[in-house]
């Protein structure tokens, strides 16, 4: 018995003996797939759990049918009770381990320490029945220790939490209630009480000590080898520690591990094949020699199904110079991974060896695409999967609600946080202690070069990588034949495969050590149908997850292989599954490498200088920046400006990606108008297809070329499915919301324009009716014009106007009250109150409705965008979207309104837009053709000092066009198709230029 005197009262904390310990606790630790059927017929309330955690009864059958059971053998094996189910099943391994760690196991007094080393002195039993062996030494034992830790937390926080609330717990501070907690723990109790946690102990504490053990045996065995051929001949000592956390766990408790000497030298076990890594030496060692770059190659011993690897250290460089030779390998490096279909060369995978850019891991090269074939797939997707961007060396934005994160190689910023949360712990070591979730700072690693500390942009770098990637890449099409020998001589080899993202692996072991799942495996076992439904439409996933939940339940992040010769896939016990893969690696490979050529490797420059641009930080929405030099104008008649749209609408076709009858674009697109990303497009109007489709459209039917209608029409197939697809799920619709430009306010004006430009297409009016349709059952939104109410409502009025489609009429009634109701706020046409009260005038224009005018006029007050006037030149935003020209557009864009009202203003508006060199920028948004289309606006009410300057200006773009090209309002101006921020924007803005009275103004979205 063991008492404790508080404040004279003897309190009883004798912990629960090992010997209550009931035979057949371990029954709740056996997962679904190892129970064998129970008598059919029982009745469990279980069941309409797992019923109600899929989607579909039909869903829920097929989950069933894969595993071999249906809803009556799921009942019977929910609800049999664990006496019962021990007596039909033998003991696990894992189950006597505990039994034999905890049969003579008493709490002992804690020595003091953190809160994960008193944890750790709770499962000591468990380390020490594990590590045996007498070359497990203090720091391996302490290593798994904490190991055990991290997965045993949750469940030790929640009895602690339970104690302190049954008063368990004695002690005259928080602290020393946590030491009364942790110094009278009864082990074996909780490991009863929770089953599936001491099944997940177990197995970490059996499969790191083996696979050290192991490891160990292997470096004995091969010791003379590495002495050799990765240490100069030197014999490095005894090993002084051993880093087990440089990778995840595998293939029951493998990991890659790095080992420190008494030297200081250092070397990289891989407790997998490395043959791939003696090919890509052979790769290499092709290409240096036909490019004489010099690039590093790694040292490597074989063993037969693992592998020795020198350790690449991180040094900078001596000069700046080298910054420049790093990059510049680099992007021959990048040349020749893509050509071979690699992937996940992550920050962590990358090492810059003062100039030398080293890739440590190239276990995923001859990746295989999963994408299908299907005639609705889109043709963009299926070439950003095949790109450049694959590898993962070009910039990857994690976004989340906690900031923004490069995951790629190029990235590892250590000023950032992750895009997720990860747990972490309140009050520790106290009887308080909680569990929180707190954004990660990213720590960074050592994949860019670095000078006197500093590490280099990227960006800054970009002349440098793309000369290197045009080397490789011309290399590669000057010699394909030899690499494509190299790649051959790779068919048997085995290569890594990615069905998921091991960050969901991760996440899924991380959370289902909660104590909700850890009493029965049929909890876990649910908390991880996750995988099953995440894989339901994809029949090749669905093969996988049984493997992959064998994986998590012996503690490791799945592994699956292929051989680039194959298309079987083996799971990581060896076992073949045949014929899983639509194409071998091999064959992917060698055809992509027979394609590449000229324009291949046109395309792929262009996505390298769109991903690096995508690192360019947080949007800033300004039209400010000026020509670096004097502009020579050109003279703005309409031929020439229908010539430079041709030019462009030229352009934009070149980069288009067919597949048979359907076309899309890659892009620069704005996610949550805060970050851009190299993506496909999508149908919004303000930077998707929908708006490219109606600049091409326009300029088709000016110019009566085929070329241009044709690429509008195919561009525009995959709306009825995107139609269909928001019909089908409630929440979509208003994710995508009724906005005038990004939203189904937005496609719905294209659509009626397209209808009128395209008048013998009878499927467009049906389509524009079933979208308007959609937007009629949004509630209420934001209030803003391009993604909100008052872009809803412009464009309704615009869509009944052009074709008296009644519903359109209905719904910018709808809208227009709404709208009325709220009180503008913000600066700014896009998403402030000029764009509001712009839109309530317009509505009231033709409905003649003093309310919303009145509405109207109160928000147009509101706004201060016209204070822009009044900055010098360089400071002041001129843009549309927050700046002066969309202020200007707000409150002359009513022909009821007479001018002379502005007259003051108005003049100092002009002269605050007319008055120096063009935009930088040339796109409708924040450029210089959206403060054009303030000017022309101006001039059709008949302001003479705006025509003119709108002449002049017109002249100007024709000049900006030819000295600096067709500059978009993407970050570094870099070519997107879009229409807000693109070519097509800056080719609408031309043929609005030229031809005024066929070409309605797409930022006011005007009718016809």
């Amino acid at each position: 018995m063991s008492n404790v005197d508080v404040g004279g009262t003897v309190v009883d904390v004798t912990p629960t003996p090992a010997a209550r310990q009931p035979t057949s606790w371990w029954a709740g630790g056996l997962r679904l797939a190892e129970r064998p059927l129970a008598a059919r017929g029982r009745s469990s309330s279980r069941l309409a759990r797992w019923r109600s955690a899929h989607d579909s009864a039909a869903w829920f059958a097929q989950r069933l049918a894969d595993a071999g059971l249906d809803e009556r053998a799921l009942d019977a094996l929910l609800a049999e009770p664990a006496q019962e189910l021990a007596a039909r099943t033998g003991r696990p391994e894992w189950a006597a381990f505990v039994e034999r760690a905890t049969a003579n196991a008493a709490p002992t007094s804690f020595p003091g320490g953190t809160w994960s080393e008193a944890f750790a002195h709770v499962l000591r039993p468990l380390v020490e029945e594990a590590c045996g062996d007498p070359r497990l030494d203090a720091a391996f034992v302490e290593r798994m220790a904490h190991r055990l830790v991290r997965i045993a937390a949750r469940a030790l926080v929640l009895e602690l939490n339970l104690a302190r609330q049954r008063g368990d717990l004695v002690g005259a501070t928080r602290e020393d209630r946590f030491a009364c907690f942790v110094d009278h723990l009864d082990l074996p109790g909780l490991l009863s009480r929770y089953p599936v946690l001491a099944r997940l102990l177990a197995l970490a504490s059996l499969h790191s000590a083996a696979a050290h053990v192991e490891m160990l045996d292997r470096f004995a065995a091969d010791r003379a080898r590495i002495v050799a051929d990765l240490l100069d001949g030197v014999d490095p000592g005894a090993i002084i520690a051993v880093e087990s956390d440089h990778g995840d766990s595998h293939g029951r408790g493998r990991t890659v591990c790095v080992l420190r000497f008494a030297d200081g030298s250092r070397l990289v076990y891989k407790p997998r094949t490395i043959d791939l890594h003696v090919r890509f030496n052979e790769m290499l060692g092709w290409l240096d020699g036909h490019t004489r770059l010099g690039l590093r190659r790694v040292r490597v011993v074989r063993g037969e199904d693992y592998g020795w690897v020198e350790f690449v250290e991180h040094e900078e460089c001596s000069e700046v110079s080298g910054i420049g030779r790093f990059y510049h390998r680099l992007g021959a490096l990048l040349a020749l991974v893509y050509a071979v279909d690699g992937t996940d060369m992550h920050y962590e995978n990358l090492v810059a060896c003062g100039d030398q850019p080293v890739l440590i891991d190239v276990e995923t090269l001859f990746h295989p695409t999963l994408l299908t074939a299907a005639p609705s797939t889109d043709p963009a997707a299926n070439a950003l999967a095949g790109s450049v961007t694959r590898t993962a060396l070009l910039p990857q934005m994690l976004l989340g609600d906690h900031g923004v994160f490069d995951l790629s190689g190029l990235g590892g910023d250590r000023d950032r946080t992750y895009p997720s949360t990860s747990v972490d712990w309140i009050d520790p070591a106290t009887d308080t202690m909680r569990l929180v979730r707190r954004p990660t700072p990213a720590t960074g690693a050592h994949n860019r070069p670095r000078l006197g500390g500093e590490e280099a942009e990227p960006g800054d770098y970009q002349t440098a990588l793309l000369a290197g990637f045009r080397v490789g890449h011309d290399t590669i099409c000057a010699h394909r034949s030899e690499l494509l020998d190299l790649l051959r001589r790779c068919a048997d080899v085995p290569v890594r495969f990615v069905a998921r993202a091991t960050r969901v692996y991760a996440s899924a072991l991380d959370e289902t050590t909660h104590p909700q799942v850890a009493r029965d495996a049929l909890d876990r076992d649910l908390a991880l149908d996750l995988l099953w439904t995440e894989a339901r439409e994809d029949a090749l996933l669905r093969a996988l997850v049984p493997h992959e939940l064998a994986d998590l339940w012996s503690g490791d992040v799945p592994l699956f292989t292929v051989r680039p010769g194959s298309r079987d896939v083996w799971t990581s016990t060896g076992e073949r599954i045949p014929d899983l893969l639509p194409v071998s690696g091999l064959d992917a490979a060698c055809r992509k490498v027979e394609r590449m050529d000229e324009v291949d490797r046109h395309d792929q420059q262009w996505l390298i200088a769109a991903s690096l641009a995508s690192r360019s930080g947080t949007v800033v929405h300004r039209g400010v920046d000026l020509v670096p030099g004097r502009v020579t104008a050109g003279v703005p008649d309409p031929q020439r400006l229908l010539a430079a749209a041709c030019g462009i609408a030229d352009e934009i076709l070149a980069h288009a990606t067919v597949e048979g009858d359907r076309v899309n674009w890659l892009g620069l697109e704005l996610v949550d108008d805060r970050h851009w990303t190299v993506m496909p497009m999508g149908a919004g109007m303000s930077n998707g297809y929908t708006g490219v489709a109606l600049f091409l459209a326009q300029l088709g039917a000016l110019t009566g070329a085929e070329r241009y209608t044709e690429f509008a029409r195919d561009a525009l197939r995959p709306i009825p499915h995107l139609l269909d697809v928001l019909a089908s799920d409630p929440e979509l619709a208003p994710a995508v919301g009724s906005g005038g430009f990004h939203g189904l306010g937005g496609i719905g004006y294209a659509l009626a324009r397209l209808s009128t430009i395209l008048a013998d297409d009878p499927d467009l009016p049906r389509w524009l009716e079933r979208s308007v349709d959609l937007a009629s059952d949004l509630e209420d939104e934001s209030p803003s014009v391009v993604e909100g109410t008052a872009g809803g409502l412009a464009a309704m009025v615009a869509v009944h106007a052009e074709t008296g489609l009644p519903q359109a009429g209905k719904l910018a009634h709808r809208f227009a009250d709404r709208l009325a109701e709220r009180a503008a706020t913000g600066d700014g046409f896009a998403r402030g109150a000029a764009g509001i009260g712009w839109a309530l005038l317009r509505f009231a224009a033709t409905t003649g409705e003093v309310r919303h005018a009145v509405s109207g006029r109160a928000a147009l007050r509101a706004d201060r965008s016209l204070r822009q006037r009044l900055l010098p030149i360089g400071e002041a935003d001129h843009g549309w979207c927050a700046g002066l020209s969309g202020a200007v557009l707000a409150h002359v864009a009513h022909p009821e309104q007479p001018l002379d009202a502005y007259t003051l203003h108005l003049d100092r508006c002009i002269n605050a837009l007319a008055v120096h060199e063009p935009l930088r920028d040339l796109s409708l948004c924040h450029g210089e053709l959206g403060v054009v289309e303030a000017l022309a606006v101006l001039a059709e009410r008949g302001h003479e000092r705006a025509a003119a300057a709108r002449t002049r200006r017109a002249g100007l773009v024709l000049g900006a066009l030819d000295q600096y090209g067709a500059r978009c309002g993407t970050p570094g101006g870099v070519p997107s198709a879009g229409l807000l921020t693109g070519l097509s924007g800056i080719g609408y803005g031309l043929l609005r230029l030229g031809f005024p009275e066929h070409v309605p103004s797409v930022l006011l979205l005007q009718p016809r």
